[in-house]
């Protein structure tokens, strides 16, 4: 889905678990950057060449992945697409959620232990599909950390907003030209309303709804919840709203 000039919501279908659900990553260009904002869950890099091609962008431009957290389904893609790279691709997140997404400290929520529940409860066909998507752990270099209030100076300017809670260093992104937030997971979207953060994959819930009040500093035209989608109803209203509680 086209936002602005430079501004595309992909939409892939991923199934975790035998459930299957839309999620949204951004991507961001002009004549210089080509930035790819989270990755799916692994085994998606085709779905997303395919729904970068769709937008006029070939995988193979690809300048930068912008990780707005560590979860699975926002890393899942990366090595495959950082193996298939033509030219080195440079990865940015913050520097709490780091250690999780180089390996160097364990997922704070596919733990082994959750993994192994999770497999219990499926048929054995399943079961072999989740255990080789979830058995190895996904791992990628971080090339460089980012930080609150930074404005990286690619695509016309991109403001990185702190907004951990949801895990200790998740990341908003405000594209200023086109004034979409994308909010990873700090906010879901469902059935045409903005909702705060999913309680059940919020470890620090107080701490996440803390973070939203950052979101009414900025005047928003447009927001993208990696699950929900697109959201354009007021949201500076709506924003507020879910600030104050």
């Amino acid at each position: 889905m086209k936002i602005a000039n430079g501004v595309e919501v992909l939409e892939l279908t991923m199934n975790m678990m035998g459930q299957a659900s839309v999620i949204h990553p951004t991507l961001l260009w002009d004549e210089q950057e080509v930035i790819l904002v989270d990755t799916g869950i692994p085994g998606q890099r085709e779905d997303i060449a395919a729904a970068m091609s769709q937008a006029g962008v070939s995988i193979d431009a690809l300048t930068k992945v912008i990780l707005t957290h560590q979860d699975i389904d926002h890393i899942g893609s990366l090595p495959e697409i950082l193996k298939s790279a033509t030219k080195p691709v440079e990865v940015l997140a913050h520097a709490e959620d780091k250690p999780y997404i180089e390996g160097d400290k364990p997922s704070l929520k596919m733990t082994p232990e959750r993994v192994a529940k999770m497999l219990e409860s499926l048929p054995e066909d399943a079961r072999q599909k989740v255990q080789a998507m979830f058995g190895t752990p996904i791992t990628a270099k971080v090339d460089r950390t980012i930080g609150d209030g930074e404005v990286l100076p690619y695509c016309g300017g991109i403001s990185v907003i702190f907004t951990p809670g949801h895990t200790p260093g998740h990341v908003s992104l405000y594209h200023q030209p086109s004034k979409t937030l994308i909010t990873g997971d700090a906010l879901v979207a469902a059935n045409g309303e903005l909702l705060g953060p999913n309680p059940q994959a919020t470890p620090d819930m107080e701490m996440a709804l803390r973070s939203l009040k950052k979101f009414t500093e900025y005047d928003i035209s447009t927001v993208i919840c990696y699950h929900g989608g697109v959201y354009t109803n007021n949201p500076n209203a709506r924003l507020a709203e879910l600030a104050n509680g």
